[in-house]
């Protein structure tokens, strides 16, 4: 059986989505942020899977790059744009400047990656 949301995004030229939210064990923030980033597809009517990726050790915070936890991404690009000028790697609580809570990115942030990410548009 075809799947009907794949074929639709492609017929109107959207992109299909890869969503992943890293996380460490024990990330109070990691369950509100899956919810959170499923809250946002689902306004939007956008079908995609989410990816939780547990990071377990240093040399895998390293090897993806990961900021701290949660760290979400969309089409592999952090929702954060401040992260481009990151460069320190860790198993680490994250927090995000001018948010509430501070453990969660701006709904916006991840609104905006999702839709940037459907045109194609982030660079």
């Amino acid at each position: 059986m075809p799947n009907f949301e794949k074929w639709k995004a492609k017929e109107s030229g959207q992109r299909e989505l890869k969503i992943e939210v890293l996380y460490v064990e024990d990330c109070p923030s990691h369950p509100a942020a899956v919810k959170l980033v499923k809250e946002i597809l689902a306004a939007q009517g956008i079908a995609a899977e989410i990816r939780e990726v547990l990071v377990s050790d240093e040399s895998t915070a390293n090897l993806l790059q990961f900021f701290g936890s949660p760290t979400i991404r969309v089409n592999g690009r952090d929702v954060a744009r401040e992260a481009n000028e990151l460069q320190s790697f860790g198993l680490s609580c994250r927090l995000y400047a001018g948010s509430k809570p501070t453990g969660l990115p701006p709904a916006e942030l991840i609104h905006q990656a999702v839709m940037e990410a459907r045109r194609g548009e982030r660079a």
